[in-house]
């Protein structure tokens, strides 16, 4: 199939649904479902707006994936709830929102929405390795700016970044990043690389802010030519720089495999295709009636059927 795939960031998204939406939102024993019911919704709304042909639910299999950790060790730290020895480090989720997860999956999984996460991997990978593979356009849904690394022009690819819920949307492509970060799509990961995220657990180049990596990124290209310029004393950097640099290059040398997503992840043989009947009727049923999905369901199934 070559038609528009649309890619969820699935945990983004439920995130959102889940601080969105009342935790008055509940099952018929008062199990709350708002991020069930929330992230239902965002795809219903998904499905109208952007008609994709394609759709898959991206999973983390694991959301701190030990490759990563062993390039830098403070990668997500601040997130860890629980390590544990064999195994992914236990996620810090709230505590009404953890039961809904397997939730979503088993009402995906009854609809006939794709699903995929691969074990030692982040959502993320998945998106970058299906979008890598796709053959036509892609629209990925996502609340994390990571993924701007994979906007590209030339292919089709933009990230829908939902500003209000997913009625509101900011449409990313590289003329929004350019303008709002002076980069495009390819040199994002390389700006992030350089200005740090506290919020992944990455140091970044200290002294080195946004507006500064971007300036170099400009200037140089790329990280591998901003860091050969260390060795070119004609080159335009000021002392501090040079020395920040300088000081940051065993962090320079792990960090790119760290912040980019990965394109490689051995991916599951899955149907794509938007599914216009539920997979297994029964099966929906009977979630609908033990979670109370009643309107968010229907919407969602009514969409698909269209």
């Amino acid at each position: 199939m070559t038609g528009r795939l649309m890619l969820l960031d699935t945990a983004s998204l439920y995130f959102r649904a889940y601080f969105g939406v009342p935790d008055s939102v509940k099952a018929p024993d008062g199990t709350p479902v708002n991020a069930v019911r929330g992230l239902l919704d965002f795809i219903d709304r998904l499905v109208r707006d952007h008609r994709p042909e394609q759709l898959v639910a991206c999973m983390d299999a694991d959301w701190r994936p030990q490759w990563r950790v062993d390039l830098i060790p403070t990668y997500k730290a601040h997130r860890v709830a629980e390590e544990h020895e064999a195994g992914p480090d236990e996620e810090e989720v709230p505590d009404t929102l953890a039961p809904q997860v397997p939730v979503i999956e088993d009402v995906l999984d009854a609809i006939g929405i794709a699903r995929v996460g691969v074990a030692g991997y982040e959502a993320d990978d998945v998106i970058g390795t299906f979008t890598a593979r796709a053959k036509g356009p892609v629209d990925i849904v996502t609340g994390d700016r990571d993924l701007y690394q994979l906007v590209d022009d030339a292919r089709g690819i933009r990230v829908l970044y939902p500003l209000k819920g997913v009625g509101t949307l900011q449409l990313t492509d590289e003329a929004v990043l350019r303008e709002k970060y002076g980069v495009d799509g390819r040199g994002y990961a390389d700006l992030a690389l350089l200005r740090g995220d506290p919020s992944d657990g990455l140091p970044g180049v200290a002294g080195i802010g946004e507006k500064t990596a971007a300036k170099l990124l400009a200037e140089f290209g790329d990280v591998d030519r901003i860091m050969a310029a260390l060795d070119d004393p004609q080159a335009r950097l000021t002392p501090s720089q040079r020395k920040r640099l300088d000081e940051a290059r065993p962090y320079v040398a792990v960090a790119p495999k760290v912040v980019r997503v990965a394109a490689d992840v051995p991916l599951p043989d899955v149907d794509t295709a938007l599914p216009h009947t539920p997979r297994d009727p029964a099966e929906l049923e009977r979630l609908a009636g033990r979670w109370g999905l009643g309107g968010s369901l229907q919407r969602l199934l009514t969409t698909l059927a269209g």
